[in-house]
């Protein structure tokens, strides 16, 4: 699973954490912020928790002013994109954050 996360990262994946839907999309439209979080999941579930809180911290400091996410953030410059608020964005975040917490020891998690 860990290669598989490696994959998608290599395949979808930018360099601020945000994570492409599919091959060629980055043609066709912007990341997609549940797929993002989704991949934090991932990395949590897989062992790989000090990626996973950095992909975190970095997501989160993506929220708008008001801490909302919208279905897709430009990769370019941060824009938002397509619905706002999208609920699918926040369920994956909270979902996100539960495993997060619940596999990563306290200690790594700091004040987080």
């Amino acid at each position: 699973m860990s290669r598989t996360v490696d994959a998608i990262t290599e395949r979808l994946g930018t360099s601020n954490h945000l994570v492409y839907r599919y091959t060629g999309m980055d043609q066709e439209e912007h990341t997609f912020v549940a797929c993002a979080f989704w991949r934090a999941t991932a990395l949590a579930c897989v062992g790989r928790h000090a990626e996973a809180i950095e992909a975190m911290d970095a997501l989160v400091a993506q929220a708008n002013d008001v801490g909302i996410y919208a279905e897709m953030i430009a990769e370019d410059d941060g824009a938002f994109w397509g619905n706002l608020p999208q609920a699918l964005s926040h369920l994956a975040l909270i979902n996100a954050a539960l495993v997060i917490r619940e596999v990563v020891d306290e200690a790594d998690l700091g004040d987080r």
